[in-house]
């Protein structure tokens, strides 16, 4: 298992949202192949295919909590990640 399969599993159980490096994050939406635009410090991921828009800014070296729910839920929506 991968390093991106265990963060996608990771982030599927929602135990540890306060725990998700803000770097694994923005890798991880890369290979799911979502473009990333940077705006100062907004992280910006679109894909085609899906309607949202996820909006991702540090929390020192990790994502926000309510960031990867909503990252969750793209996630579950679009059965993206395996």
């Amino acid at each position: 298992m991968s390093k991106y399969d265990k963060l996608v599993e990771e982030i599927l159980q929602g135990k540890s949202d306060k725990n998700i490096s803000f770097e694994d994050l923005c890798h991880l939406l890369q290979r799911l192949g979502f473009a990333e635009r940077i705006r100062g410090s907004h992280h910006i991921f679109r894909k085609q295919g899906v309607e949202e828009k996820l909006n991702l800014q540090r929390d020192g070296s990790k994502a926000k909590p309510y960031q990867v729910r909503q990252v969750r839920t793209v996630i579950l929506r679009y059965t993206l990640g395996g």
